[in-house]
């Protein structure tokens, strides 16, 4: 197998660069910032379990209106890179405001979060539909593969700072506060993810396009309602797009509530990083691995194996009572969640017609977004009515059998969907 061309790496690199976001602004560091805030402040834990959730769960509505028409109208030429560009930079901006905001203002910090996480998955709808323009069909799911393993790579060197601080700041051998060193981690993330987007920004262009027309907005608002027409008619896509709406909502909620799952269960934080940084480690062979099997065997079968590790997790959570439990959950999380969201993105990418790679990118992403939506709110709610955030995870376990069950049905691929004609 040939090594990766200069706009396949410089591509794969992006999850390199904005990888350290989601585990240090998402998963790790900012949400027990925002819990120590939000308890300062005399709110009760289950209750800023549930703001946290619903945060969340109103940025992934905001970006799901916004993203099938954003991503039809960059799929005219010269239009996706501009888009990636501008989600970046909101993204990048949001995340160095969480690190200057003081830490007492909790609700500001909870309105600057959604805009991080609206900028993080707006620059990720033009990223995953990139994926097109840098390699052929057949090296899509090692490339996606490569990508997340990267992710996972990079993201442990803001990580690890960011744990280093914290710790030495607990054991006074720093002159800094847990908090400010927290803030610390947070700004060297939002550098982190600025700096080595510029490998993408410069070498991978958009090689499948439409055409420029007269009035874009228009022209995008039938084109997107044409296909919204006949998207039934795309069976294959229909269908693993039904799939992946349950599933990967199962996986979107496992990944955004952990940390403050294992808060609430009396977990320290020490222990908490600790344990996030080696979930990391641990991913990255093991999403290589997801690629490698998935062009050895079937992909398909990849991803069911994915959901029934999944199915097992919540399981296993639903009786979690130590540390230790909270490391073999987080093992096999490590084992399955970049497999199963690689070949998600790769799959589908083999699914669709090249030229409406960001239409089409777009209804994918409004589909993980919709179901980000329902998996937080449960546990938030659930959480709030019995005080007890296993009940919540432990329902995420339907929507994995319904996504496994609707994915069996995906037929065999075949070509590429065709995109529907409209005149403008």
């Amino acid at each position: 197998m040939k090594k990766m061309s200069v706009p396949e790496r410089s591509w794969a690199f992006y999850d390199w660069a904005n990888s350290a976001y989601s585990i240090v602004v998402v998963t790790a560091i900012f949400p027990l910032l925002f819990k120590s805030s939000a308890t300062n402040a005399g709110i009760a834990a289950s209750t800023s379990t549930a703001y946290w959730g619903y945060a969340n769960s109103l940025a992934a509505l905001l970006i799901a209106i916004l993203a099938p028409l954003l991503g039809t109208l960059a799929d005219f030429k010269g239009f996706k890179k501009r888009f990636f560009i501008f989600f970046v930079s909101l993204g990048v901006l949001f995340t160095m405001m969480l690190a200057v905001i003081p830490h007492e203002e909790w609700l500001i910090l909870l309105i600057c979060f959604i805009f991080t996480s609206i900028g993080f998955a707006g620059a990720n709808i033009f990223y995953d539909a990139f994926l097109v323009d840098v390699t052929s069909s057949d090296r899509m799911h090692r490339i996606s593969a490569n990508g997340f393993a990267l992710g996972y790579i990079g993201s442990t060197v803001p990580f690890i700072i960011g744990i280093a601080l914290i710790i030495l700041s607990q054991q006074a051998v720093i002159p800094l506060s847990v908090t400010v060193s927290s803030q610390a981690a947070i700004a060297i993330t939002a550098l982190w993810w600025g700096l080595f987007t510029i490998p993408m920004i410069k070498h991978v262009e958009q090689q499948y396009y439409v055409d420029r027309v007269p009035r874009p907005v228009t022209a995008s608002f039938k084109k997107l309602l044409t296909t919204i027409k006949n998207i039934k008619a795309y069976r294959a896509l229909f269908l693993f797009l039904l799939a992946y709406f349950f599933y990967i909502d199962g996986v979107n909620t496992v990944m955004t509530m952990a940390t403050v799952f294992g808060t609430d269960l009396g977990l320290d934080s020490t222990s908490l990083l600790l344990v996030l940084f080696i979930t990391q480690i641990v991913s990255a062979p093991l999403t290589i691995l997801f690629g490698r099997l998935a062009e050895r065997f079937n992909d398909k079968k990849m991803l069911l194996s994915g959901i029934l590790i999944y199915i097992f997790i919540c399981i296993y959570a639903y009786f979690i009572k130590t540390v230790v439990d909270f490391w073999v959950i987080a093992m096999m999380v490590a084992s399955a969640q970049g497999g199963i969201q690689a070949l998600s993105r790769s799959y589908y990418a083999k699914l669709i017609p090249k030229q409406s790679s960001n239409e089409f990118f777009g209804f994918y992403n409004i589909i993980g977004k919709f179901a980000a939506i329902l998996g937080p709110v449960l546990v938030g709610i659930t959480a709030q009515l019995t005080g007890n955030t296993s009940n919540g995870l432990f329902s995420l376990i339907i929507l994995f059998i319904i996504g496994g069950i609707l994915l069996l049905r995906v037929p065999d691929q075949g070509k590429p969907a065709s995109p529907p004609t409209i005149s403008v």
